[in-house]
């Protein structure tokens, strides 16, 4: 299966620097994270995708029909790809780094989850992608995410979670191998 993965357009948290992984808070798009949603669009414009799977999230579903234009697949949100539960929502991102900064992989605040946690998470949602009948699909999904992806697919260290960056609409592509 050939997955394209690719983070949310920029959203004003984005530009604040503000945590967001309540699906209910209506963050969504920039007017430079549309432009950055059609340019992808018209990268993937022949690309063969039969589905596109986001999370709960407005920004990523925003994206997704950006890219839906060109195609007019089914789409669906799937809650194992929503962003890291950081415990600082609306927060700024600088307070939950500083929090777990001396130990990101496996420290939790205020109820939110640690970066294993989520890589535990989004594997789990990989297995289930593995058993899915399409050929080609999108995932439209945060940062974190992509990197989950990466070190998953790329059989890096944990460590590499906390090295790896994504841009606002970076795309990185994968093969899967299908599930018995």
């Amino acid at each position: 299966m050939k997955l394209y993965c690719l983070r949310h357009g920029e959203t004003r948290y984005n530009r604040l620097g503000l945590c967001n992984d309540d699906p209910g808070r209506d963050v969504r798009l920039t007017s430079a994270g549309i432009r950055q949603a059609d340019a992808v669009a018209e990268r993937l414009k022949s690309a063969p995708i039969e589905r596109i799977i986001t999370s709960e999230l407005p920004r990523t579903r925003q994206t997704a029909e950006i890219v839906n234009r060109n195609h007019g697949v089914p789409m669906e949100s799937h809650p194992a790809l929503n962003d890291i539960c950081t415990g600082f929502e609306s927060r700024p991102v600088a307070e939950y780094f500083a929090a777990t900064g001396h130990d990101r992989l496996h420290k939790r605040v205020n109820g939110g989850e640690s970066l294993l946690d989520y890589k535990q998470r989004v594997t789990g949602f990989i297995d289930w992608l593995g058993m899915q009948p399409e050929e080609t699909l999108l995932v439209v999904a945060h940062e974190e995410t992509l990197r989950v992806f990466t070190v998953c697919f790329r059989a890096l260290p944990d460590a590499a979670l906390l090295e790896l960056h994504y841009g606002n609409c970076e795309l990185i592509e994968f093969t899967l191998d299908r599930r018995p």
